[in-house]
């Protein structure tokens, strides 16, 4: 044959390249022999299983620690059970050595976007790359049993436990048998605990069953095993049965059936029959409460502010007084909803609240929220008797609540009768300041007159907004932009909240500028961000945390780009706080009228009638204007600074 024609060259290079393949997974093969005979050196030459002396790997894939804490659990019940498991940190784990193992369970967390926690990425990117190569073949895990957990929140959608399943599927697909279907738990469903509980009590049946006890390993014939005798035909049998059950994750609290287990399913331990589930489930409620939150009936809370006891000690009050004219120790902080549809990376709350695109849970009585709401925060202020500072006076007005800033955690707007609830308020001549985190358009459109409506500015593009709030929403963007929007059709107050993460977010000045347009708001405040704290869901570090120098240069730089539009108006410099106000709205013959005339606006409120923003203002006091040297500090309060007692940086 001559080689000099291109025909015949291309058939020598296919036959070099299928002799490269066939040597590579030749090689491949004999290193799983190699595996498998120092896994079991003394086969039985009978047919029968050999068996060896092995324990299991336990395996969590955690960011929060939740994953972490049920292999823990999990951990204990298999040796209570006298099944010997090593707990392992998969992040610690060769996945070159998963061929070796013959029992493996993992209790997986799914963290932004569907991807797993950065611990785990490389072993997943293994998994994924050994199940999409032929050339590593379907029986590198034959040897293997395993199960999969997942834990994850359903607000998220498509991605919701999307690790757990990526892993299930591409173990199955390396030939692993898996002894149990995938376990699905929704940290934000309610029913977490139960889910993992029925799944771990069938988890130690299958073993059981097997023969596991003890720490003695079966290890049965590549086809063989635990796996083929869990699913057996009585189960294909009633497989279109549960294909048949078609649920709407939104009516029923975002808990669908997982797969069926032993004749349970999830439906059980969330109580569906029963109807609409709680909010706030027990696990929910002890890391609120443990917060210092009063939980009241089933998705609402109450929390005494700090600058609430800082004014009834005559310390000072808040930004809110300096800017609008609150009285910060008649003021509540409250809210009907503790559910929200983002995961911000600065939430005070570090993400112990529930989350949820839309409400799915039972819904308690406007009137009784605002009734347990009083009480709760009175109870809290008549604690505050006798503390240094504290007079009979001051007690006796913080008894009366004058103010409720319904921003507390969570998204207010989501309450259904969030209507009703701030009627109730104003009824009773308690003005509302609400916030909302813009992603509800359509709820902030139907909303009556608010004291005053703020609209939270975490980011000013698509992609910082994404990182920032890390929304559950696939089209936040679009409903972040008709939220603010919408605040053009709003008569009353308005206000656009920046809170400024630096290395964030704080050089998209004009971005942000350009985002104006969109909602006209009478009130621009800009805040830095507060640092609560180093959590496993939030990266944010003192770093992050921008001084009140820099927010007074962000502010002066924005404001001077709007040409006169809006100006810097007030500052609160212990909040690390700065206002812009409409020019021509606020600012009457050179002097500014940003407090409000609360009682004008319970007037207004009664008479039924059209009004808007300045039909309720105030002027504004020389101490809070901008540049004053008291720095928004009421010269009235007695300034207290604490002594700070650091250990010096080494």
């Amino acid at each position: 044959m001559s080689f000099s024609s291109t025909p015949a060259r291309l058939t020598l290079l296919a036959l070099l390249s299928a002799t490269t393949v066939y040597c590579f997974y030749r090689s491949r093969r004999l290193k799983l022999l190699e595996l498998s005979t120092n896994a079991n050196p003394n086969p039985r030459s009978n047919g029968e299983p050999a068996v060896s002396i092995k324990r299991g790997k336990l395996f969590f894939v955690s960011q929060t620690g939740t994953s972490k804490t049920l292999a823990r659990q999990l951990h204990d019940l298999l040796n209570s059970n006298g099944l010997s498991f090593e707990l392992v940190d998969l992040k610690s784990y060769e996945p070159e050595d998963l061929a070796k193992e013959s029992l493996v369970l993992i209790i997986a967390s799914t963290w932004e976007d569907g991807k797993p926690p950065a611990g785990a990425e490389f072993f997943a990117n293994w998994l994924a790359e050994s199940a999409d190569d032929f050339r590593v073949g379907s029986l590198l895990l034959s040897k293997c049993r395993f199960a999969v957990f997942g834990v994850g929140s359903r607000g998220y959608g498509d991605s919701f436990n999307a690790v757990a399943r990526d892993f299930s599927r591409r173990l199955r697909g390396l030939g692993g048998n898996e002894i149990l279907p995938i376990g699905e738990g929704d940290v934000d469903g309610g029913a977490l605990d139960g889910v993992f509980e029925e799944w771990s009590r069938e988890i130690v049946k299958a073993l059981k069953v097997s023969g596991l006890e003890n720490g003695i390993s079966v290890e049965q014939s590549f086809n063989g095993g635990i796996g083929d005798d869990f699913y057996s035909d009585e189960d294909d049998d009633n497989e279109d049965d549960m294909e048949s059950v078609v649920v709407d994750l939104e009516d029923i609290a975002g808990k669908a059936p997982f797969r069926k287990l032993g004749g349970a399913t999830a439906e059980t331990n969330g109580k569906l029959s029963n109807g609409p589930k709680e909010m706030v489930t027990p696990v929910i409620r002890a890391n609120l409460e443990k917060q210092g939150y009063k939980i009241l009936g089933s998705h609402s809370g109450v929390k005494i502010c700090r600058w609430t006891k800082s004014q009834l000690r005559g310390r000072g009050g808040c930004y809110k007084h300096s800017f609008y004219g609150i009285e910060s120790h008649r003021c509540m902080e409250a809210t009907p909803s503790l559910a929200c549809a983002n995961k911000c990376v600065f939430c005070w709350r570090h993400h112990t609240n529930p989350v949820g695109k839309s409400w799915q849970w039972k819904m308690d009585d406007a009137l009784e929220i605002v009734n347990s709401a009083l009480d709760q925060h009175k109870k809290m202020i008549k604690q505050m008797k006798g503390v240094p500072g504290v007079t009979q006076e001051r007690l006796a007005e913080g008894l009366s609540p004058r103010h409720c800033a319904l921003s507390l955690v969570g998204e207010p707007i989501m309450y259904p009768e969030i209507n009703t609830l701030v009627d109730e308020l104003h009824t009773r001549r308690i003005s509302t300041f609400l916030v909302t985190n813009a992603q509800f358009p359509d709820k902030i459109k139907m909303l009556k007159p608010i004291t005053q409506l703020y609209v939270s500015v975490d980011a000013a593009t698509k992609e910082s907004l994404k990182a920032v709030d890390r929304p559950l929403f696939g089209d936040f963007w679009e409903r972040f932009t008709d939220s603010l929007t919408a605040l053009r059709d709003k008569h009353q107050r308005t206000v656009y909240r920046l809170t400024l993460v630096k290395g964030w977010n704080t050089e998209e000045l004009d971005a942000y500028f350009e985002l104006f347009s969109l909602g006209q708001p009478d009130f621009v405040e800009i805040k830095g961000v507060t640092y609560c704290g180093s959590s496993a869901t939030s990266k944010l570090t003192m770093e992050n945390v921008p001084w009140h120098a820099d927010v007074k240069a962000f502010s002066e730089a924005i404001a001077l780009k709007s040409k006169g539009e809006y100006e810097v108006a007030c500052e609160h410099a212990h909040s690390c706080c700065v206002l812009l106000a409409k020019t021509d709205k606020f600012k009457v013959n050179g002097q500014w009228f940003t407090w409000i005339d609360y009682e004008k606006f319970h007037d207004l409120v009664a008479s039924g009638k059209s009004f808007d923003s300045t039909d309720y203002m105030a002027a504004t006091p020389l101490w809070a204007v901008y540049g004053a040297e008291e720095g928004g500090f009421d010269p009235v309060q007695a300034r207290y600074r604490k002594e700070r007692n650091h250990r010096p940086k080494p």
